[in-house]
């Protein structure tokens, strides 16, 4: 397995071609669900695949099926296990704000600023 790249100029961070901005979004539109769904999806399937990969491994770190230093095991089973368009494997999946909000937080990013920007 390869080592995370980490970025020294970001705090340490693992870079990601996904933007904190774009997690975010798929952070708030995941929080209001009911009145967000169509919104979700169309972003997802808007994302270009590194990005749509990068949501699924952060979603798995975010609630323990992998650490933060497996990072690139993560996002290659993202990649080797896709079958199904990644809005609908996503949004099958309970908590998924949390799990986005806690992956990218154990994976030393701050989406606090990104989500005010949003709102």
């Amino acid at each position: 397995m390869l080592a995370p790249t980490v970025d020294h100029q970001h705090g340490g961070a693992l870079s990601m071609d996904i933007s904190l901005h774009k997690v975010a979004q798929v952070v708030l539109f995941a929080h209001e669900i009911d009145r967000a769904e169509g919104e979700l999806r169309a972003f997802i399937d808007g994302l270009n695949e590194d990005e749509q990969a990068e949501l699924v491994a952060l979603t798995w770190i975010g609630r323990g099926s992998f650490d933060a230093s497996e990072w690139d095991e993560a996002l290659l089973t993202a990649r080797q296990e896709k079958v199904s368009p990644t809005e609908d494997y996503l949004l099958g999946i309970p908590h998924l704000a949390d799990h986005l909000e806690n992956g990218s937080e154990m994976m030393g990013f701050d989406l606090s600023d990104a989500e005010e920007d949003l709102l």
